[in-house]
């Protein structure tokens, strides 16, 4: 089998018991699975949830807590015996693993961006697993991001993997919840995710989860816009994860064989940076960027909105005020505005690095339906 770059994803019900403390069965069956796909050659990254889980019995909740504060508790908690579970399973198997506690907050910045590729690069070329979670203990926006799912997706597509694996308690997707509707049916293949899928898929029953069905196909419309094909389902045994990547798992397969991979510059800009302005375009440079794959240039511009520094992140509206695009501009705000609409030759000594473009084709990212939803 060829070598191909795996993200798994185990969620808090796959770890843990009811009670919250965790599972030393469940984790080692993963771990051994996990440990089997190393040895075929297969680069992992391993997306772990389990900390709430497993912290939160040790405080005393009897069960998930509710609250923002209980749930940072517990994690912090957690995050140390989850860990020290993982090192002490992985050292039988002679693998190292490596704590990455991420937060939305490591993506909106370009260079902090690049530095977790650049150090997830090196722990991969080393032979070593990292081990990834959401920082929950300090981060409240985390703690809504669905167990971990789309954090999956995003990592996922920023180190180009080819496969995303989201291991559940429930054997794929189905049209229904299979534990209340015995007529449910289940999907084995699905090649993009509607709004007809997302209307009927429910969340979370799992006491211990946050993540539900409908965070996991959400997770998986983003890892398809970034090019990564994605498994949902469950498995037991060491050959489980190589199952899957045979097409013989116990779940649901979405998208297709091949995939086009967003390079990383264009995922930051799509999906991490922070929009600190508005510029509108008229319908001919709509075209010239939409269709002809062009750079937008100082001619087609009309309107400026806000107050932005040369080298931010824009949105690009046309003159319908729908959002076109988004990109990384050469003219502060000021400049713009002292520009717009007129011919390049007049207007490229207002630029940052002196060309004619306002956003180069390199740094522009169209915005299609489903890279707008989150």
């Amino acid at each position: 089998m060829k070598k191909q770059r795996i993200v798994v994803k185990i969620g808090s019900s796959s770890l843990t018991t009811d009670s919250g403390t965790l599972s030393e069965k469940k984790m080692r069956d993963h771990i051994e699975a996990i440990a089997f796909l190393k040895q075929q050659g297969h680069e992992v990254i391993l997306i772990s949830s389990g900390a709430v889980a497993a912290g939160f019995g040790s405080l005393g909740y009897p069960s998930r807590p509710k609250t923002v504060a209980g749930k940072q508790a517990a994690a912090a908690v957690g995050q140390g015996l989850l860990m020290q579970a993982y090192i002490s399973l992985f050292k039988d198997f002679s693998i190292v693993p490596a704590q990455m506690l991420l937060t939305r907050a490591d993506f909106y910045s370009e260079e902090r961006f690049r530095n977790l590729y650049s150090a997830m690069t090196e722990l991969l070329e080393r032979g070593v697993l990292p081990i990834i979670n959401e920082n929950d203990s300090v981060s409240i926006e985390e703690l809504t991001f669905g167990d971990n799912d789309m954090l999956s997706a995003l990592v996922s597509g920023f180190l180009h993997a080819n496969v995303l694996i989201i291991l559940t308690d429930i054997n794929g997707l189905y049209d229904g919840n299979p534990k209340v509707l015995k007529e449910a049916k289940k999907f084995h293949f699905i090649s993009e995710i509607t709004d007809e899928l997302l209307n009927v898929a429910g969340q979370s029953s799992s006491s211990v989860g946050t993540g539900g069905m409908k965070s996991k196909l959400l997770a998986a419309k983003r890892a398809l816009s970034l090019g990564v094909n994605v498994f949902v389902g469950k498995g037991e045994g060491k050959e489980k994860l190589v199952d899957i990547l045979k097409g013989q798992g116990d779940g649901t397969y979405i998208g297709g064989s091949f995939q086009t991979q967003m390079q990383m510059k264009k995922q930051w800009i799509a999906h991490h940076s922070q929009v600190a302005g508005i510029i509108e375009i008229d319908e001919g440079a709509e075209k010239a960027i939409v269709q002809k794959g062009k750079s937008l240039l100082p001619v087609g511009i009309t309107k400026v909105i806000g107050v932005f520094n040369a080298l931010d992140v824009v949105a690009v509206h046309n003159q319908k005020g729908k959002i076109v695009g988004r990109g990384q501009i050469y003219y502060s705000s000021e400049d713009l505005q002292k520009v717009k609409g007129l011919p390049s030759d007049q207007a490229q000594c207002y630029s940052i690095n002196q060309r004619a473009e306002v956003i180069h084709r390199d740094n522009w990212v169209t915005m299609s339906k489903e890279r707008s939803l989150i």
